[in-house]
């Protein structure tokens, strides 16, 4: 989303605000406006410095002790990546790919079990993510809701809510009293992390998400102010924002940069993959490639934007019971970094835009200026200049789905430009480059930098272009073809190169000489070749890399500097360094070299490719039959009595029957039973069952053991992939044999699946539509068809959760509530099983196995589980490895096929347990059929890995 600068300004604009920005030296506030703040070089890379830092603003971009900062946010969410060591080596991968902040949501639902109780141990440390933020040099912006969203059950919201009085997102005061206890709670760890006092990198900090507050919701209005005044009263001095234009109520304060908050990168994808065709993420990442990524980062930029927050960098796994409605448990949404941790093409327009906008300080203070039109219309060109350096910069974009080629007239670019279909570039004239000008090039600047005694320029495009550059020089200078691809001449006061980019990787060229006594550099690479540069800021100045797959680290002692990365293909290392360095190490061991010809260490020889990892083949499988629930003499004393009149639900009761909604009873996320007893069958010939599920829910029924069918909400499409609850009543046929009189149960078994969010929008006078989190889930009533008979219910969900894995891992199903899916479980008496299954049974039916791996430790190696069988058949399956439950797969549905099994929860020098809840409705013969272990990457390199616990019983 774009925030406007009115809100911006909004939420950073009270006294106590304006105070802190105008006593820290950043952008004064007062009524004269701020003072101008010229173009100059960035801030360093941020860390926990123990120092107070000037954090302020003006209408072009953020001002961080003085100096402007284009923030360039990627978002990851660390509740969904659930082994704490690997956040590092996304946040890592995050830097190295240009990105200087990381946009970090907190699920009130993953922290707080029960009112009053908050979590923030193991998988839910933010302490130590945010630590771990400042150590890998990120800004952060913090955003803890209380609403986040609804990709996540409720938006975030806890399940016990559900069941309080009260209306979300309004200033109800027993809602509010839940909110400032949930932000208390954070904040209590946030304010140890702010960039203002040194404690950490929180840069900025968003409340509340989602649509705009309306003017005429003054609830939702008065909300808004009561969580600002909550957040400042906890001594929250960054800057706030919201997702709201209008919040404008406590003084206009200066005027403030464009905000782009949750611009996606991809799209979330529905079960059945209503936004893939069916084909899962690997399609939304072809249908938002990098072409129209660039376009839309650029777009941004020449609309004013410097504060970016890219939704998703980084999307992870939705494990457990933590999804909304709308989407699976893939949470990869397309974006640049996929969910197994692997870099993807998809970054190259991040990486570039990221360095671009961190190494030309230009970029943050820009103006728009006179028009410019290409010759051919089909390119849109924005034109916009620095009026401190006199820098004019063009972003052209080609909307037609052709390959278009173009002179841009008057705007001093003297040669055609070529632009792919659906694609943009930002070119310049006027440029600082170190110590020369860049006239005009048709090539995208990626970064600029200065180490040891040389100016580097890079210049990106894509594979098969001409990248044509001139340098201003009035006296001509000395120029070295390092790659015999490009060419170069002098001409009038100009030096003109022209590389062929893609052919033979990176392309150098060495200017000497001239008007500067610094060389100068100049890197040519397409996009692929790009994705291989790795510029890093040390205590001793900029270094640059060339041709590891990653650099996470340099470290400079002596005049050695320990290089550490990952290597995928086998590749040479080549190094930019300050002055006096002469040797290299990669992880630890030297590195051979000699000078080249451009001024770098150029590695001897090539670094050997990563080797295969080889995988085991999961057997030895052990089987048994659950739901002893669905028998008639199951022990159902334990569990509570359905008998509650009144609800807090927006679903109605009823009439004349009691509350049957599981939320009601405690019961918030994963499979719940239901045992209704009664007493004469005769004459009833059918019951009918109403139940109300998020997407994909299903309901079981059985009366006195035998099964009476199976009714499942049906698959969405692109009308209702984002519908948040689902209804439906399924009516079963009572066979003769057992309409009766005497005692008789009717077992139920409900899927629920997750509770919608809390949307903004008011469908109705009283605002009811902000309670859809609220709608039930679970059964809602019963009618019998052919008598009326009087039913004690009771209903079981899940048991109480472990401190480990938290309230979102388990559900009611009998295995669950015995262990069935934990490490520790003795499951010898079971039966042993083959796969592939063919079995015909309405019910559970559990398989376990174990396996080991032994990975080298120097790879990182990320591990699937896939699952494959003849999509006619109608079952389910939740996946369980050492006990914590990473997803669900639906057979006959999809579109998922492969689980991420994050390293940490796998034990990748170890064994593994690996359990399958396997739900099928009986119409069909049910699986498992095929379950493997599938090698997503691998990387020589990586980081240490901490095992997760994995408690067994």
């Amino acid at each position: 989303m774009e925030l406007s600068r009115r809100t911006f300004t909004a939420l950073a604009g009270t006294a106590a605000l304006g105070l802190a920005l105008a006593g820290s030296g950043g952008a004064a506030t007062g009524t004269n406006g701020p003072r101008t703040v010229p173009t100059g070089p960035p801030p360093p890379p941020p860390s926990a410095d123990g120092r107070r830092h000037r954090v302020g603003f003006d209408r072009y971009s953020m001002l961080v002790d003085g100096r402007r900062l284009v923030l360039w946010s990627g978002e990851m969410h660390p509740f969904r990546l659930p082994s704490p060591s690997l956040w590092r080596d996304v946040l890592q991968k995050l830097r190295a790919h240009g990105h200087n902040a990381v946009g970090v949501p907190v699920p009130w639902n993953l922290h707080s079990p029960a009112p009053g109780r908050y979590d923030f141990t193991g998988v839910r440390d933010l302490d130590r993510f945010l630590t771990t933020a400042a150590e890998e040099g990120l800004y952060v912006i913090l955003r803890p809701g209380p609403y986040l969203g609804a990709d996540l059950d409720a938006g975030g919201l806890p399940g016990w809510l559900t069941a309080t009085g009260g209306t979300a997102r309004t200033d109800d005061p027993e809602y509010l009293r839940h909110v400032d206890e949930w932000l208390g709670a954070v904040d209590a760890i946030a304010v140890r992390h702010l960039y203002t006092a040194g404690g950490g990198t929180v840069l900025l900090y968003q409340f509340e998400d989602g649509s705009e507050v309306p003017a005429d919701d003054p609830a939702g209005r008065a909300y808004l102010s009561h969580l600002y005044t909550k957040v400042r009263a906890d001594r929250i001095d960054v800057p706030l924002f919201h997702a709201d234009a209008r919040l404008d109520e406590r003084g206009a304060g200066p005027r403030t940069p464009r905000i782009r908050a949750g611009e996606s990168s991809g799209q979330a994808d529905a079960w059945g993959g209503t936004a893939s065709g069916g084909k899962g993420y690997g399609e939304v990442r072809r249908a938002h490639d990098a072409a129209s990524e660039r376009s839309r980062r650029l777009t941004a930029l020449a609309d004013g934007v410097t504060v970016h927050n890219v939704r998703m960098a980084y999307g992870g796994t939705s494990w457990g019971w933590l999804p909304g409605p709308g989407v699976y448990t893939s949470y990869d949404c397309g974006a640049p970094i996929d969910e197994a941790r692997r870099p993807t093409p998809h970054l190259a327009p991040y990486q570039q835009f990221g360095h671009l906008v961190r190494t030309v300080p230009d970029l943050a203070r820009l103006d728009p200026v006179g028009h410019v039109r290409a010759d051919d219309d089909r390119l849109t060109v924005r034109h916009l200049a620095n009026p401190d350096t006199g820098t004019q910069v063009y972003v052209v974009r080609n909307d037609s789905a052709e390959p278009v080629t173009s002179m841009l007239p008057d705007s001093g670019i003297d040669v055609p430009v070529a632009v792919g279909p659906g694609d943009a570039k930002l070119l310049t004239t006027g440029l600082r480059l170190g110590r020369r000008t860049l006239a005009y090039t048709t090539a995208q600047p990626m970064l600029s930098m200065t180490t040891g005694r040389q100016d580097i320029a890079v210049f990106a495009g894509r594979s098969g272009e001409s990248a044509q550059l001139a340098l201003d020089c009035e006296t001509q200078p000395v120029t070295h073809r390092v790659d015999p691809e490009s060419a170069w001449s002098y001409d009038r006061g100009r030096l003109n190169v022209v590389v062929p980019l893609g052919r033979g990787g990176l392309n150098r060229v060495v200017v000497e000489g001239g008007d500067s006594d610094t060389p100068m550099v100049l890197l040519f690479a397409d996009d692929a070749t790009a994705l291989r540069l790795w510029p890093y800021e040390t205590p001793s100045g900029p270094l640059l890399v060339y041709g590891p797959a990653l650099l996470r680290s340099a470290t400079l002692r002596g005049s050695t500097v320990h290089l550490v990365g990952d290597v995928v293909g086998e590749t040479g290392v080549e190094v930019w360094g300050p002055r006096g360095i002469t040797d290299v190490t990669w992880n630890g061991q030297p590195v051979p070299t000699y000078l080249g010809m451009a001024g770098s260490l150029v590695m001897k020889g090539l670094m050997p490719a990563a080797p295969t990892v080889p995988l085991p083949v999961p057997g030895g499988w052990r089987a048994r039959t659950e739901n002893p629930e669905s028998e008639p003499d199951f022990d159902d004393s334990a569990w509570p009595v359905a008998d509650r009149t009144a609800s807090h639900s927006s679903t109605p009761v009823p009439e004349g029957g009691p509350v049957l909604f599981a939320d009601d009873y405690g019961f918030h996320y994963g499979d719940v039973w239901y045992r209704g007893r009664f007493e004469d069958a005769s004459g009833i010939a059918s019951v009918s069952l109403s139940y109300s599920t998020g997407t994909q829910g299903l309901l079981m029924a059985w009366l006195d053991g035998r099964a009476l069918g199976t009714h499942r909400m049906p698959v969405p499409d692109e009308d209702t992939a984002r519908q948040g609850t689902w209804t439906a009543t399924a009516t079963f046929e009572v066979p003769a044999a057992l309409r009766a009189p005497g005692p008789h149960v009717l077992s139920l078994l409900v899927r629920p699946m997750q509770h919608a969010g809390a949307e903004r929008a008011r469908d109705t006078a009283d605002g009811t539509a902000r309670n859809t989190y609220r709608a039930a889930r679970g059964l809602v009533s019963v009618e019998f068809g052919g008598g009326s008979p009087a039913v004690e219910w009771r209903i079981q969900g899940a048991a109480a959760p472990d401190r480990v894995r938290g309230p979102l891992n388990n559900g009611g199903l009998y295995g669950e509530r015995k262990g069935w899916h934990l490490p520790g479980f003795d499951d010898r008496e079971w039966r042993t099983a083959e796969l592939p299954r063919a079995d015909r049974w309405q019910g559970v039916v559990w398989y376990r196995t174990r396996f080991r791996l032994d990975v080298d430790p120097d790879m990182d190696a990320s591990v699937g589980l896939t699952l494959d069988d003849d999509p006619d058949r109608a079952y389910r399956a939740q996946i369980f490895l050492n006990g914590w439950n990473l997803g669900q797969y639906i057979n006959d549905v999809g579109p998922q096929h492969t689980f991420v099994l994050p390293n940490g929860i796998l034990r990748t020098r170890g064994t593994n347990t690996l359990a399958l809840a396997v739900l099928s409705d009986g119409t069909t013969p049910a699986g498992p059929g095929d379950v493997r272990l599938t090698l997503l990457g691998a990387a020589r390199g990586g980081i240490p890995v901490k095992a997760v616990d994995s408690p067994g019983r």
